[in-house]
């Protein structure tokens, strides 16, 4: 049952990710000639980041392919990690733009250049109406809130958006007041936030590549659950950890009395782990008190 809602979650994120680029390739030409024709640094920094949403959410969906080929022999967890990777390289993107943006916008404000703001207005609400377009194919057909990989081309997508809002209140502050240092301002704002984002996906990719923690799964309360099974003494080298997101991996030994209900004990472990903590991968390991360290050839490992 997990593995056809898996299979059917990943589908539905292919079909988000395929929509937003094909939208957002479309707007990326026409930002960047709009751009070039107004002297607009708002919307050539705007269509720099759809150029980097493109090749990221082409990355995304490649990895979501790969991430559904089995596991190999070399591979033994397969390729989920890819989307990992990917999204960790999504982040880093974004984290390089948003200096650059925020490089050209200081040049710029030491001398602020005129800009057409009557069809750079025109060309960021085009921009700004196919971000909402591809934010909301990804909401509808994309696990935002636990897939990191679909978070990271998310946040591409909305960065897009908020870079479009910004060309458009530089663009009207232009045309009616002739402040031309709005661009370049609007612009350090837009970098500023897409900082945010960047560092929060680079953050938690590098999280998940060190083997650390699921950041939604407390330890303590993992192992006060497996305490409380009749016969367990005591536990010892639990560990987990994240393969991708929504798919997280659970070792550990139990110490327990001794083998007369060791079977009981490995089930009651193992429906907790899985059912009540959501552990895709779960090994557990069964051993005797010391004192009973006799009776160890009896006991059952799994």
């Amino acid at each position: 049952m997990q593995h056809s809602h898996n299979h059917e979650q990943r589908r539905d994120n292919q079909r988000g990710l395929a929509i937003a680029a094909a939208i957002t390739s479309i707007i990326l030409v026409a930002e960047f000639v709009g751009g070039l024709i107004t002297n607009s640094l708002a919307l050539l920094s705007d269509s720099g980041h759809m150029l980097s949403d493109v090749t990221s959410l082409l990355l995304s969906l490649f990895a979501m392919w790969l991430a559904g080929k089995p596991p190999s022999p070399s591979k033994t967890f397969g390729y989920h990690r890819f989307e990992i990777i990917a999204a960790l390289i999504n982040g880093v993107t974004l984290l390089v733009i948003a200096l650059l943006i925020i490089v050209e916008a200081y040049k710029r404000l030491l001398e602020p250049q005129t800009v057409a703001s009557g069809m750079m207005i025109v060309i960021a609400l085009i921009g700004l109406l196919a971000n909402a377009l591809s934010a909301v194919a990804l909401l509808r057909q994309g696990d935002i809130k636990d897939n990191l990989n679909m978070r990271s081309a998310y946040l591409h997508v909305i960065g897009d958006a908020l870079g479009s809002v910004g060309a458009i209140v530089a663009g009207i502050l232009m045309y009616y007041f002739n402040w031309y240092i709005a661009d370049p301002i609007i612009s350090v704002v837009v970098a500023v936030v897409i900082l945010r984002g960047a560092g929060r996906v680079i953050k938690q990719s590098a999280h998940i590549l060190m083997e650390g923690a699921p950041s939604n799964i407390d330890s303590t309360k993992i192992k006060e659950s497996l305490e409380g099974i009749e016969g367990v003494i005591n536990i010892s080298d639990l560990r987990m950890w994240t393969i991708t997101s929504g798919v997280h991996s659970f070792t550990c030994h139990l110490i327990i009395e001794s083998c007369g209900n060791s079977q009981s004990i490995l089930d009651k472990a193992t429906s907790i782990v899985k059912n009540d903590y959501h552990f895709y991968f779960c090994t557990i390991q069964l051993e005797l008190t010391s004192s009973s360290n006799k009776e160890l050839k009896n006991c059952d490992y799994i």
